[in-house]
């Protein structure tokens, strides 16, 4: 099953809250999957349940035999001796086979549980990276992990532990409750009636432990969120002396979670101590009927051994109940939290049918003309009615060389963006090379167009990896690429070469080392256009010398989009477009805008003379 086969359509916020049997049919294709193993986990609750009802009966036959009283025919006629050892054989066995088929099926439904639980995290994180940026726009990372963890984990203790827990606990009952009304019906209906307050008692106390279950998890997806947030700002908090205060709030979120767990702990506990009462007091109304029934000789001193063994072992099934019932509740709350996961739409999505272009979409336009952007008309906005790109018209031409420049919040990355199609557009239509951005697969548009960001992130794994990112690219094509890029020489000085294990994010090297690296992962890709965001606001004068050359060799017979905050660097480009509030409002050569002594010769103004 996958992840979009759970997915609706309706937003979160206005979708109402599903019923614990609708969420469980949400996830009840997982289990299908497993039928064979459930199938079999469900056949191995008989001879449980069965040895583990015969056992009092078995121990008050052999009371009733010491007593001279009256047993059942297949131990008639035997002396007590050999009558006891039967029965002592008859117990030792099927406590054997009790415990041996339990701990067959405990291991087969552990199994099964881990087995779902990883398909499960895997539809999930297959969904997430899926999504728009829009949503982890608005979405701390902490508490996504959450959702991917501990939730998940919660969310598989419903298939294992919990499901196939209750529905073994259920089945013992069934068997010890008609065991009971055979041996003395009186006896055995008393302890069914118990069931009518303990029903009441485990389903109000499992509510409330759900809501309190509910806050728990949200205020640990919280803890976890201050807690990423801190460790990935940890330069930014040591610098400006945050570590108490930061220290405090964390505090603060801790302590709530304390008392919400708290609370869990509470109802959790009293669901234990107020069967443990009940189950006291049954027994102890067994002894007294009993008691009479014995008295006035309607019933054996073996058969009412037996039913203070039944009292205690009908009980047994019901704390379990009660545990896995409690699993079952976090397990439930768990797949709420989950569900609001795979519930958010897939915004971005590959066109489907007529609209969608063959993955050759480009094989066709010869190469001299390949790279044209146009944007007609194009809108965009974060947020409803309020555009930071507005009515947007212009074209680059294959090969073009184009700066965006603006003062900040002016959209020059949000247009990026767009064209990258990490956020779809309001109104209009962005073609590349003729065909519109929406009408691609995103792998084959995203291939086409390469960028290099001011910050460029790198993964944990060697610096190879790192430039082909798990494409099957050879050791010489990577070389190549950082030939290319004149990045050859700083790899080859590495400990290990390209071999070399970089750590989390890359921190065993310099900003300016990761920037390079971010050169030589675009150019082994061979895109036609070229994205440079502040590409070499990182870099020394002297790395900077050598990107340049490696830029200008890599710009060649490319389309070029660069946004650049210092304009010294973009004085050579074909044409400079000036945004401001989202729209263009200058466009011209450099020496063109400073002519019209506009926004652009403003800022240029200002730059030299603070240089």
């Amino acid at each position: 099953m996958t992840s979009r086969s759970l997915q609706t359509n309706t937003d979160q916020n206005t979708r109402p809250r599903e019923t614990d049997w609708g969420l469980i049919r949400r996830l009840a294709s997982y289990a299908s999957n497993y039928k064979g193993l459930i199938g079999l986990c469900i056949l191995l609750l008989v001879p449980v349940a069965v040895s583990r009802s015969v056992q009092p009966f078995l121990i008050g036959q052999a009371i009733s035999l010491i007593k001279g009283e009256e047993v059942y025919h297949f131990i008639q006629g035997m002396s007590t001796t050999a009558g006891l050892r039967l029965l002592a054989f008859l117990l030792l066995l099927t406590i054997t086979l009790g415990f041996a088929v339990q701990a067959v099926q405990g291991y087969l439904v552990q199994k099964m549980g881990q087995n779902m639980t990883a398909d499960i995290r895997n539809d999930i994180f297959d969904h997430v990276l899926s999504l728009a940026v829009r949503f982890f726009d608005r979405t701390p990372v902490g508490k996504l992990i959450t959702r991917l963890t501990s939730d998940v984990e919660a969310l598989g203790e419903v298939f294992s532990t919990g499901a196939i827990g209750i529905v073994s606990d259920l089945f013992s009952l069934v068997v010890i409750a008609a065991t009971m009304l055979f041996l003395q019906w009186q006896l055995g209906l008393m302890l069914l009636l118990t069931m009518i307050p303990i029903a009441a008692v485990i389903i109000y106390y499992q509510q409330q432990y759900r809501k309190a279950n509910y806050k728990a998890r949200e205020e640990l997806s919280n803890l976890n969120g201050q807690l990423q947030e801190n460790l990935v700002g940890i330069n930014v908090v040591q610098l400006f002396l945050r570590e108490q205060l930061n220290s405090k709030k964390f505090g603060v979120t801790n302590r709530r979670y304390v008392k919400a767990i708290d609370k869990t702990i509470f109802y959790d506990s009293a669901v234990s101590a107020t069967l443990e009462w009940i189950s006291l007091i049954a027994i102890a109304a067994v002894l007294l009927i009993g008691g009479n029934l014995l008295i006035g000789d309607k019933l054996t001193f073996g058969t009412l051994s037996s039913f203070i063994l039944y009292a205690q072992l009908f009980f047994e099934p019901l704390r379990q109940f009660a545990d896995k019932f409690t699993a079952v509740q976090a397990g439930l709350t768990a797949v709420e939290r989950v569900s609001d996961i795979l519930n958010q739409p897939i915004e971005i999505r590959d066109p489907e049918g007529e609209n969608r272009r063959s993955t050759s979409s480009f094989s066709n336009i010869p190469e001299s003309h390949m790279g044209e952007i146009i944007f007609d008309n194009v809108s965009f906005a974060y947020k409803p009615d309020e555009y930071v790109i507005k009515n947007l018209n212009f074209t680059i031409k294959p090969g073009e060389k184009v700066a965006l420049v603006g003062p900040t919040g002016a959209g020059k990355t949000s247009l990026i963006r767009l064209l990258c199609r990490l956020y779809e557009i309001n109104k209009g239509k962005i073609l590349v090379d003729g065909i519109e951005v929406r009408d691609l697969p995103q792998a084959e548009l995203r291939r086409h167009i390469g960028v290099i960001l001011q910050d460029s992130f790198l993964f944990s794994g060697d610096v190879k990896t790192n430039i082909s990112l798990g494409e099957s690219y050879s050791i010489n094509e990577i070389r190549n690429a950082a030939e290319r890029t004149n990045v050859a020489r700083f790899i080859e000085q590495l400990p290990e070469g390209y071999d070399t294990q970089l750590r989390e994010r890359g921190t065993n090297l310099s900003g300016g080392q990761k920037q390079l690296l971010a050169f030589a992962r675009v150019a082994i890709r061979n895109p036609k256009i070229l994205v440079l965001d502040e590409a070499t606001a990182s870099l020394d004068v002297g790395t900077e010398a050598l990107i340049q050359e490696a830029l200008d060799r890599l710009l060649a017979g490319r389309t070029a989009i660069i946004i650049a905050h210092r304009l010294s660097t973009i004085k050579n480009v074909d044409r400079i477009l000036v945004l401001k509030r989202g729209e263009i409002v200058e466009s011209g050569s450099h020496d063109e805008l400073l002519r019209q002594d506009g926004t652009y010769a403003s800022l240029y103004k200002l730059q030299m003379l603070g240089s």
